[in-house]
């Protein structure tokens, strides 16, 4: 049987942080590797690395490691494997306010390694993410025999963001807000506010 032809799939990642919860210190991190079987997949999750390999139904061999920027905990980690991707919740090792500056050790931009802005909160608004984040809500990391993600709405873990950073880079440093519109509608307001005094007047 002929070698399948290796891919590096898509990773997408987010993150949250506290000093102080080890509960809302850890990181979101997609492997987009559709259409692999469960046993078919082989997945190991270390302090300092993630690394996944598995054959897809659509005849490619998807196998990626990722060294990460600092430690985890793989014991305190969370995996779902679907049908369309491998989520993984990492517990960041370190309890720390600020953000990992990147998800990867390497500063170097990788090709496959996107922001996942869907999921993404920035730092200093994390506290007004809802209490519903997935995180908890999903299985431990037992080998591959994970949880599933329930009923959980993913539209409600943080508005995604204008524009994309380098990737793997925290987003949103230097970017120029998108509020361009609003000094016109305060034109219009003020002109509204001219037109009713007027009427005033008038009466």
């Amino acid at each position: 049987m002929p070698e399948l032809p290796q891919v590096h799939p898509e990773v997408t990642w987010a993150q949250r942080s506290s000093g102080t919860d080890a509960e809302r210190n850890y990181l979101y991190v997609n492997i987009k590797a559709s259409d692999v079987p469960r046993s078919d997949a082989k997945l190991d999750i270390t302090a300092k690395n993630v690394t996944f390999a598995g054959d897809s139904k659509k005849g490619v061999r998807y196998q990626v490691s990722l060294d990460l920027f600092s430690e985890i905990e793989p014991e305190n980690s969370k995996v779902n494997h679907s049908d369309r991707e491998v989520e993984l919740v990492l517990r960041k090792k370190e309890l720390k306010e600020e953000y990992w500056p990147r998800l990867l050790e390497t500063k170097q931009k990788i090709h496959f390694l996107k922001t996942d802005f869907d999921k993404w909160v920035d730092e200093d608004e994390q506290d007004e993410a809802p209490e519903d984040d997935y995180a908890n809500n999903f299985g431990g990391f037992d080998g591959m025999d994970q949880g599933g993600l329930g009923n959980i709405d993913f539209s409600k873990l943080g508005a995604g963001l204008p524009g994309a950073g380098g990737a793997g880079d925290v987003p949103g440093e230097g970017e120029e807000s998108d509020d361009e519109e609003l000094p016109e509608l305060e034109e219009a307001d003020d002109k509204a506010g001219e037109k009713s005094a007027k009427i005033q007047e008038v009466s």
